[in-house]
């Protein structure tokens, strides 16, 4: 058994489609990011860096005591390596897969999230700030509506690195920008959104969505500095 620390936010959207996508049994256990769960002694054992997601697999491999994994794409390729599913064997398709993984880890999640904070989130605009992070992650759809030129998927077959960025341009509209100039981007999205698993990793924990931009006490446990 598998237990999935998760809230319902792009990182773990990413692990709960991983999850559909795989079919295997696991534990889906909320951590309330907008009330401060993050923080909590408990999931710190888990995740010292305080964020969503993370697991705890209960049957690792080794046969050993309980492994806990934490960084979403770290999970993410833990899962895909342990189930062999959604990631090449052949060491150059792997290579390709792990770059857009990581693209997306340092990438595309980075700047989509700190566009949405500045356009949404932020106690005031800052126009330089807005524009900053807006340029650069148009910058990373194009990259990416490039790579999709010709392809359904971005590695040719689906895997883990479009499901490590799907949740992330998903939210493209609430960082202020428009997926219109990017046709491949939005061919891709469209497929990749109907695939049923996607969309049960998606409905997973939606009742306690929370709109950030409204609620004080979200903002506070999701933005304070200490």
């Amino acid at each position: 058994m598998i237990d999935v620390y998760s809230w319902a936010a792009p990182n773990g959207h990413k692990v709960q489609i991983l999850m559909e996508e795989l079919g295997i049994s696991y534990r889906l256990i909320p951590v309330d990011i907008t009330r401060g769960a993050q923080h909590e002694p408990g999931y710190l054992a888990i995740n010292p860096n305080a964020r969503i997601p993370a697991i705890v697999d209960h049957v690792p491999h080794d046969g050993g005591e309980p492994l806990a994994v934490f960084e979403s794409g770290a999970v993410m390729l833990y899962l895909a390596d342990k189930e062999k599913r959604f990631v090449p064997v052949d060491p150059r398709q792997r290579a390709e897969v792990l770059q857009w993984l990581f693209w997306q880890v340092g990438g595309l999640g980075p700047m989509m999230g700190q566009a949405q904070h500045f356009f949404r989130y932020a106690p005031a605009r800052i126009p330089y700030a807005i524009e900053r992070y807006q340029h650069e992650a148009r910058r990373l759809l194009r990259v990416l509506d490039q790579r999709l030129a010709g392809r359904d998927y971005i590695c040719g077959d689906y895997s883990i690195a479009d499901m490590a960025c799907f949740p992330w341009v998903r939210i493209h509209r609430l960082t202020g920008l428009t997926l219109c100039d990017f046709a491949n981007v939005q061919a891709w999205y469209g497929r990749v959104r109907s695939r049923p698993a996607v969309g049960r990793g998606l409905d997973l924990l939606r009742d306690r969505w929370v709109d950030v931009a409204t609620s004080a006490e979200a903002k506070q446990h999701l933005f304070r500095t200490e």
